[in-house]
Protein backbone atom coordinates (compact mmCIF):
# COMPACT_ATOMS: atom_id res chain seq x y z
CA UNK A 1 0.00 0.00 0.00
CA UNK A 2 1.70 3.16 -1.21
CA UNK A 3 -0.38 5.62 0.80
CA UNK A 4 -1.13 4.56 4.39
CA UNK A 5 -3.63 6.19 6.70
CA UNK A 6 -0.71 7.60 8.69
CA UNK A 7 0.72 9.25 5.61
CA UNK A 8 -2.72 10.58 4.78
CA UNK A 9 -2.92 12.24 8.20
CA UNK A 10 0.54 13.72 7.74
CA UNK A 11 -0.42 15.15 4.36
CA UNK A 12 -3.65 16.51 5.78
CA UNK A 13 -1.79 18.12 8.68
CA UNK A 14 0.71 19.64 6.25
CA UNK A 15 -2.03 21.11 4.10
CA UNK A 16 -3.82 22.42 7.18
CA UNK A 17 -0.58 24.09 8.33
CA UNK A 18 -0.14 25.72 4.95
CA UNK A 19 -3.73 26.98 5.10
CA UNK A 20 -3.18 28.45 8.57
CA UNK A 21 -0.04 30.24 7.35
CA UNK A 22 -1.87 31.64 4.31
CA UNK A 23 -4.78 32.83 6.44
CA UNK A 24 -2.41 34.33 9.00
CA UNK A 25 -0.35 36.31 6.54
CA UNK A 26 -3.44 37.12 4.50
CA UNK A 27 -5.09 38.50 7.60
CA UNK A 28 -2.03 40.60 8.39
CA UNK A 29 -1.97 41.90 4.78
CA UNK A 30 -5.60 42.93 4.89
CA UNK A 31 -5.10 44.54 8.29
CA UNK A 32 -2.13 46.56 7.04
CA UNK A 33 -3.94 47.57 3.83
CA UNK A 34 -6.97 48.65 5.86
CA UNK A 35 -4.81 50.76 8.17
CA UNK A 36 -3.01 52.37 5.22
CA UNK A 37 -6.31 53.16 3.53
CA UNK A 38 -7.74 54.75 6.66
CA UNK A 39 -4.58 56.73 7.28
CA UNK A 40 -4.60 58.07 3.73
CA UNK A 41 -8.40 58.49 3.52
CA UNK A 42 -8.64 55.85 0.81
CA UNK A 43 -11.90 54.01 0.18
CA UNK A 44 -13.82 52.13 -2.48
CA UNK A 45 -16.11 54.21 -4.69
CA UNK A 46 -19.06 52.10 -3.50
CA UNK A 47 -18.36 53.14 0.09
CA UNK A 48 -18.24 56.85 -0.61
CA UNK A 49 -21.66 58.24 0.23
CA UNK A 50 -21.28 61.89 1.23
CA UNK A 51 -24.12 63.66 3.01
CA UNK A 52 -24.79 66.93 1.20
CA UNK A 53 -24.50 70.13 3.22
CA UNK A 54 -26.54 71.99 0.60
CA UNK A 55 -29.66 73.58 2.06
CA UNK A 56 -32.39 73.78 -0.60
CA UNK A 57 -36.15 73.10 -0.64
CA UNK A 58 -37.01 69.42 -0.42
CA UNK A 59 -40.31 68.13 -1.82
CA UNK A 60 -40.26 64.33 -1.87
CA UNK A 61 -43.36 62.83 -3.46
CA UNK A 62 -44.82 59.41 -2.68
CA UNK A 63 -47.88 59.70 -4.94
CA UNK A 64 -48.12 61.15 -8.44
CA UNK A 65 -50.05 64.36 -8.94
CA UNK A 66 -52.22 62.75 -11.61
CA UNK A 67 -53.19 59.10 -12.18
CA UNK A 68 -50.74 57.27 -14.41
CA UNK A 69 -50.22 54.24 -16.60
CA UNK A 70 -46.95 52.30 -16.34
CA UNK A 71 -46.38 51.05 -19.88
CA UNK A 72 -43.15 49.22 -19.01
CA UNK A 73 -43.21 46.69 -16.20
CA UNK A 74 -42.11 43.07 -15.77
CA UNK A 75 -43.85 40.39 -13.71
CA UNK A 76 -42.58 36.95 -14.53
CA UNK A 77 -45.00 34.92 -12.40
CA UNK A 78 -48.26 36.43 -13.62
CA UNK A 79 -50.11 33.13 -14.20
CA UNK A 80 -50.02 32.39 -10.45
CA UNK A 81 -49.64 35.90 -9.06
CA UNK A 82 -51.88 37.15 -6.24
CA UNK A 83 -52.56 40.73 -7.35
CA UNK A 84 -54.07 41.90 -4.05
CA UNK A 85 -50.96 43.50 -2.55
CA UNK A 86 -49.62 44.96 -5.77
CA UNK A 87 -52.97 46.63 -6.49
CA UNK A 88 -52.84 48.21 -3.03
CA UNK A 89 -49.37 49.51 -3.85
CA UNK A 90 -50.56 50.78 -7.20
CA UNK A 91 -53.40 52.65 -5.48
CA UNK A 92 -50.96 54.25 -3.04
CA UNK A 93 -48.82 55.46 -5.98
CA UNK A 94 -51.86 56.63 -8.01
CA UNK A 95 -51.07 54.04 -10.69
CA UNK A 96 -54.33 53.10 -12.36
CA UNK A 97 -53.04 50.66 -14.96
CA UNK A 98 -49.91 48.57 -15.37
CA UNK A 99 -48.68 46.79 -18.50
CA UNK A 100 -46.74 43.58 -18.00
CA UNK A 101 -44.45 43.26 -21.00
CA UNK A 102 -43.36 39.76 -19.96
CA UNK A 103 -46.56 37.97 -20.87
CA UNK A 104 -44.67 34.76 -21.60
CA UNK A 105 -42.83 34.88 -18.28
CA UNK A 106 -39.53 33.07 -17.96
CA UNK A 107 -40.69 30.75 -20.74
CA UNK A 108 -39.60 33.52 -23.13
CA UNK A 109 -35.99 32.45 -22.50
CA UNK A 110 -36.69 28.77 -23.09
CA UNK A 111 -37.09 29.09 -26.84
CA UNK A 112 -40.26 27.01 -26.59
CA UNK A 113 -43.08 28.99 -28.18
CA UNK A 114 -45.77 26.56 -27.01
CA UNK A 115 -44.69 27.03 -23.40
CA UNK A 116 -44.60 30.80 -23.97
CA UNK A 117 -48.13 30.77 -25.36
CA UNK A 118 -49.39 28.71 -22.43
CA UNK A 119 -47.85 31.17 -19.98
CA UNK A 120 -49.50 34.06 -21.82
CA UNK A 121 -52.93 32.43 -21.74
CA UNK A 122 -52.64 31.69 -18.03
CA UNK A 123 -51.47 35.26 -17.36
CA UNK A 124 -54.48 36.67 -19.20
CA UNK A 125 -56.85 34.29 -17.43
CA UNK A 126 -55.52 35.35 -14.04
CA UNK A 127 -55.87 39.05 -14.90
CA UNK A 128 -59.36 38.67 -16.36
CA UNK A 129 -60.54 36.69 -13.36
CA UNK A 130 -59.24 39.12 -10.73
CA UNK A 131 -58.38 42.65 -11.91
CA UNK A 132 -59.26 43.00 -15.61
CA UNK A 133 -59.33 46.82 -15.47
CA UNK A 134 -55.91 47.24 -13.84
CA UNK A 135 -53.48 45.19 -15.92
CA UNK A 136 -52.55 44.76 -19.56
CA UNK A 137 -50.39 41.96 -20.95
CA UNK A 138 -48.04 41.83 -23.94
CA UNK A 139 -47.23 38.79 -26.04
CA UNK A 140 -43.62 37.70 -26.67
CA UNK A 141 -42.10 35.82 -29.63
CA UNK A 142 -39.26 33.37 -30.12
CA UNK A 143 -36.99 34.32 -33.02
CA UNK A 144 -34.61 31.37 -32.75
CA UNK A 145 -36.71 29.50 -35.30
CA UNK A 146 -36.56 32.32 -37.85
CA UNK A 147 -35.45 29.95 -40.63
CA UNK A 148 -38.23 27.42 -40.13
CA UNK A 149 -40.37 27.14 -43.25
CA UNK A 150 -43.50 27.81 -41.20
CA UNK A 151 -42.06 30.78 -39.28
CA UNK A 152 -44.19 33.42 -41.04
CA UNK A 153 -47.47 31.50 -40.84
CA UNK A 154 -46.88 30.47 -37.23
CA UNK A 155 -46.03 34.03 -36.25
CA UNK A 156 -49.25 35.37 -37.74
CA UNK A 157 -51.24 32.70 -35.92
CA UNK A 158 -49.49 33.32 -32.59
CA UNK A 159 -50.12 37.06 -32.74
CA UNK A 160 -53.73 36.67 -33.83
CA UNK A 161 -54.43 34.17 -31.05
CA UNK A 162 -52.73 36.38 -28.49
CA UNK A 163 -54.81 39.42 -29.40
CA UNK A 164 -57.97 37.31 -29.47
CA UNK A 165 -57.16 36.14 -25.92
CA UNK A 166 -56.63 39.73 -24.77
CA UNK A 167 -52.98 40.71 -25.34
CA UNK A 168 -52.67 44.44 -26.08
CA UNK A 169 -49.19 44.62 -27.60
CA UNK A 170 -45.96 42.87 -28.53
CA UNK A 171 -42.71 43.18 -26.55
CA UNK A 172 -39.37 42.61 -28.31
CA UNK A 173 -36.47 41.80 -26.00
CA UNK A 174 -32.97 43.18 -26.36
CA UNK A 175 -31.53 39.85 -27.51
CA UNK A 176 -32.74 40.72 -31.02
CA UNK A 177 -29.78 42.44 -32.68
CA UNK A 178 -27.37 41.20 -30.03
CA UNK A 179 -27.65 37.50 -29.23
CA UNK A 180 -30.30 35.96 -31.49
CA UNK A 181 -28.69 33.76 -34.16
CA UNK A 182 -30.26 32.13 -37.20
CA UNK A 183 -29.76 28.54 -38.37
CA UNK A 184 -26.38 29.48 -39.89
CA UNK A 185 -25.13 31.00 -36.64
CA UNK A 186 -25.39 34.53 -38.03
CA UNK A 187 -26.61 37.42 -35.86
CA UNK A 188 -30.22 38.32 -36.63
CA UNK A 189 -30.27 42.06 -37.25
CA UNK A 190 -33.04 44.27 -35.94
CA UNK A 191 -34.05 45.16 -39.51
CA UNK A 192 -33.85 41.59 -40.81
CA UNK A 193 -36.37 41.23 -43.66
CA UNK A 194 -37.44 37.82 -42.35
CA UNK A 195 -39.10 39.68 -39.45
CA UNK A 196 -41.22 41.92 -41.67
CA UNK A 197 -44.18 39.62 -41.13
CA UNK A 198 -44.06 40.45 -37.41
CA UNK A 199 -44.33 44.21 -37.88
CA UNK A 200 -46.92 43.92 -40.66
CA UNK A 201 -49.13 41.65 -38.58
CA UNK A 202 -48.99 44.01 -35.60
CA UNK A 203 -50.04 46.84 -37.91
CA UNK A 204 -52.95 44.75 -39.19
CA UNK A 205 -54.00 43.95 -35.60
CA UNK A 206 -53.57 47.59 -34.48
CA UNK A 207 -51.31 46.69 -31.57
CA UNK A 208 -48.12 48.59 -30.74
CA UNK A 209 -44.67 47.01 -30.56
CA UNK A 210 -42.54 47.98 -27.59
CA UNK A 211 -38.95 47.21 -28.52
CA UNK A 212 -35.79 47.30 -26.44
CA UNK A 213 -32.74 47.35 -28.72
CA UNK A 214 -29.17 47.39 -27.51
CA UNK A 215 -27.98 48.88 -24.23
CA UNK A 216 -26.85 52.37 -23.09
CA UNK A 217 -23.98 53.53 -25.30
CA UNK A 218 -21.34 53.40 -22.51
CA UNK A 219 -21.97 49.65 -22.28
CA UNK A 220 -20.28 49.29 -25.67
CA UNK A 221 -17.30 51.49 -24.73
CA UNK A 222 -14.01 50.44 -23.10
CA UNK A 223 -14.39 49.81 -19.38
CA UNK A 224 -11.86 52.30 -18.04
CA UNK A 225 -11.64 55.43 -15.90
CA UNK A 226 -13.31 57.49 -18.63
CA UNK A 227 -16.49 55.39 -18.74
CA UNK A 228 -19.20 57.00 -16.59
CA UNK A 229 -20.86 53.60 -16.18
CA UNK A 230 -17.71 51.95 -14.85
CA UNK A 231 -19.39 51.09 -11.56
CA UNK A 232 -22.18 49.35 -13.48
CA UNK A 233 -19.56 47.27 -15.28
CA UNK A 234 -18.04 46.30 -11.97
CA UNK A 235 -21.35 45.27 -10.41
CA UNK A 236 -23.02 43.85 -13.53
CA UNK A 237 -20.21 42.87 -15.93
CA UNK A 238 -22.49 40.78 -18.17
CA UNK A 239 -24.38 43.96 -19.11
CA UNK A 240 -21.44 45.22 -21.17
CA UNK A 241 -20.96 44.40 -24.84
CA UNK A 242 -17.30 43.97 -25.87
CA UNK A 243 -16.60 44.64 -29.57
CA UNK A 244 -15.09 41.20 -30.13
CA UNK A 245 -18.49 39.61 -29.42
CA UNK A 246 -21.08 42.25 -30.29
CA UNK A 247 -21.82 44.88 -32.94
CA UNK A 248 -21.30 48.52 -32.06
CA UNK A 249 -23.98 50.68 -30.44
CA UNK A 250 -24.30 52.67 -33.66
CA UNK A 251 -24.79 49.51 -35.73
CA UNK A 252 -27.69 48.28 -33.59
CA UNK A 253 -29.33 51.71 -33.42
CA UNK A 254 -29.07 52.20 -37.18
CA UNK A 255 -30.66 48.80 -37.76
CA UNK A 256 -33.52 49.75 -35.47
CA UNK A 257 -33.98 53.10 -37.22
CA UNK A 258 -34.19 51.44 -40.64
CA UNK A 259 -36.75 48.96 -39.30
CA UNK A 260 -38.92 51.79 -37.96
CA UNK A 261 -38.61 53.68 -41.24
CA UNK A 262 -39.51 50.65 -43.34
CA UNK A 263 -42.71 49.93 -41.39
CA UNK A 264 -44.65 53.21 -41.21
CA UNK A 265 -48.00 51.47 -40.58
CA UNK A 266 -46.75 49.90 -37.35
CA UNK A 267 -46.77 51.82 -34.07
CA UNK A 268 -43.51 51.34 -32.19
CA UNK A 269 -42.66 52.31 -28.62
CA UNK A 270 -38.90 52.80 -28.50
CA UNK A 271 -38.15 51.64 -24.94
CA UNK A 272 -35.90 53.57 -22.56
CA UNK A 273 -36.10 56.65 -24.80
CA UNK A 274 -34.20 54.63 -27.37
CA UNK A 275 -31.08 54.91 -25.15
CA UNK A 276 -30.87 58.51 -26.39
CA UNK A 277 -31.88 60.25 -23.16
CA UNK A 278 -28.25 61.38 -22.94
CA UNK A 279 -28.56 62.93 -26.42
CA UNK A 280 -31.98 64.54 -26.62
CA UNK A 281 -31.24 66.46 -29.82
CA UNK A 282 -30.65 63.16 -31.58
CA UNK A 283 -33.81 61.66 -30.09
CA UNK A 284 -35.78 64.70 -31.22
CA UNK A 285 -34.59 64.28 -34.81
CA UNK A 286 -35.43 60.60 -34.54
CA UNK A 287 -39.02 61.36 -33.50
CA UNK A 288 -39.35 64.11 -36.12
CA UNK A 289 -38.43 61.66 -38.85
CA UNK A 290 -40.52 58.74 -37.54
CA UNK A 291 -44.14 59.73 -36.83
CA UNK A 292 -45.00 56.09 -36.05
CA UNK A 293 -42.60 55.98 -33.08
CA UNK A 294 -43.31 56.83 -29.45
CA UNK A 295 -41.03 56.46 -26.48
CA UNK A 296 -41.11 55.97 -22.70
CA UNK A 297 -38.89 56.85 -19.74
CA UNK A 298 -38.31 53.46 -18.11
CA UNK A 299 -34.88 53.15 -16.45
CA UNK A 300 -33.65 56.51 -17.83
CA UNK A 301 -35.02 59.00 -15.29
CA UNK A 302 -31.44 59.31 -14.07
CA UNK A 303 -30.38 60.68 -17.45
CA UNK A 304 -33.26 63.16 -17.53
CA UNK A 305 -32.81 64.37 -13.97
CA UNK A 306 -29.23 65.50 -14.55
CA UNK A 307 -30.18 67.87 -17.40
CA UNK A 308 -33.33 69.61 -16.11
CA UNK A 309 -33.46 72.55 -18.53
CA UNK A 310 -32.77 70.51 -21.65
CA UNK A 311 -35.08 67.69 -20.58
CA UNK A 312 -37.91 70.02 -19.58
CA UNK A 313 -37.92 71.66 -23.01
CA UNK A 314 -37.75 68.27 -24.69
CA UNK A 315 -40.82 67.05 -22.77
CA UNK A 316 -42.71 70.19 -23.74
CA UNK A 317 -41.69 69.92 -27.41
CA UNK A 318 -42.49 66.20 -27.65
CA UNK A 319 -45.28 65.99 -25.10
CA UNK A 320 -47.47 63.91 -27.43
CA UNK A 321 -44.86 61.19 -27.98
CA UNK A 322 -43.62 60.29 -24.47
CA UNK A 323 -45.14 57.91 -21.93
CA UNK A 324 -44.45 56.90 -18.36
CA UNK A 325 -42.56 53.63 -17.79
CA UNK A 326 -40.55 52.31 -14.89
CA UNK A 327 -39.13 48.90 -16.00
CA UNK A 328 -38.28 46.92 -12.84
CA UNK A 329 -41.22 47.20 -10.45
CA UNK A 330 -40.26 48.41 -6.99
CA UNK A 331 -42.68 50.63 -5.10
CA UNK A 332 -39.99 52.55 -3.20
CA UNK A 333 -38.35 53.79 -6.42
CA UNK A 334 -41.29 55.55 -8.04
CA UNK A 335 -40.86 58.63 -5.85
CA UNK A 336 -37.72 59.65 -7.78
CA UNK A 337 -39.71 59.58 -11.03
CA UNK A 338 -42.47 61.74 -9.54
CA UNK A 339 -39.97 64.16 -8.04
CA UNK A 340 -38.03 64.60 -11.28
CA UNK A 341 -41.18 65.09 -13.36
CA UNK A 342 -43.22 67.24 -10.98
CA UNK A 343 -40.97 69.36 -8.77
CA UNK A 344 -38.23 71.95 -9.19
CA UNK A 345 -36.12 70.39 -6.43
CA UNK A 346 -32.36 70.52 -6.76
CA UNK A 347 -29.53 68.11 -6.07
CA UNK A 348 -31.29 65.01 -4.75
CA UNK A 349 -30.31 61.36 -4.91
CA UNK A 350 -31.13 58.76 -7.48
CA UNK A 351 -31.87 55.31 -6.05
CA UNK A 352 -29.13 53.26 -7.74
CA UNK A 353 -25.54 54.48 -7.74
CA UNK A 354 -24.33 52.32 -10.61
CA UNK A 355 -26.73 54.08 -13.02
CA UNK A 356 -24.75 57.28 -12.61
CA UNK A 357 -22.60 59.07 -10.05
CA UNK A 358 -24.56 62.31 -10.20
CA UNK A 359 -27.51 64.09 -8.57
CA UNK A 360 -31.06 64.72 -9.77
CA UNK A 361 -32.95 67.95 -10.50
CA UNK A 362 -36.68 68.43 -11.02
CA UNK A 363 -38.17 69.34 -14.42
CA UNK A 364 -41.26 71.02 -12.94
CA UNK A 365 -43.37 70.03 -15.94
CA UNK A 366 -46.64 71.90 -16.63
CA UNK A 367 -49.81 70.05 -15.64
CA UNK A 368 -51.01 69.64 -19.22
CA UNK A 369 -47.71 67.95 -20.14
CA UNK A 370 -47.73 65.77 -17.03
CA UNK A 371 -51.19 64.45 -17.86
CA UNK A 372 -50.04 63.42 -21.32
CA UNK A 373 -46.93 61.69 -19.99
CA UNK A 374 -48.80 60.01 -17.16
CA UNK A 375 -51.83 58.67 -19.03
CA UNK A 376 -53.24 60.54 -22.04
CA UNK A 377 -50.66 59.38 -24.57
CA UNK A 378 -50.98 55.77 -23.42
CA UNK A 379 -54.76 55.92 -23.70
CA UNK A 380 -54.36 56.81 -27.39
CA UNK A 381 -52.26 53.71 -28.03
CA UNK A 382 -54.28 51.36 -25.82
CA UNK A 383 -57.99 52.10 -26.41
CA UNK A 384 -59.06 49.05 -24.37
CA UNK A 385 -57.96 50.72 -21.11
CA UNK A 386 -60.94 52.00 -19.15
CA UNK A 387 -60.84 55.79 -19.47
CA UNK A 388 -63.12 56.18 -16.44
CA UNK A 389 -60.12 55.31 -14.26
CA UNK A 390 -58.65 58.70 -15.15
CA UNK A 391 -61.62 60.99 -14.66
Amino acid sequence: MFFSFKNFLKALLFLFSILIIILFFGGISYYVIDKVQKKNNLMDIEEYSPVSSLVVPQNPIKKSKFPFIDVHSHHWNMPVKDFTNIVKEMDSLNMKFMINLSGSGFAAFSGNQSLMDLNLRKSLENVNKNFPKRFGVFVNLNFKNIDDKNFANNTVQILNNAVKDGAIGLKIYKNLGLDVKDSKGERVKVDDKRLSVVWETCADLSIPVLIHSGEPSPFFDPIDKFNERWLHARQKPKSFRPPNKYPSFETVMNEQYRMFKSNPRTIFINAHMGWMANNLDKLGKHLDDLPNVYTEIGAVIGELGRQPRMARQFFIDYQDRIMFGKDIYKKSEFDVYFRVLETKDEYFDYYRKRHGLWKMYGLNLPDNVLKKIYYKNALKLFPSIDKDLFE
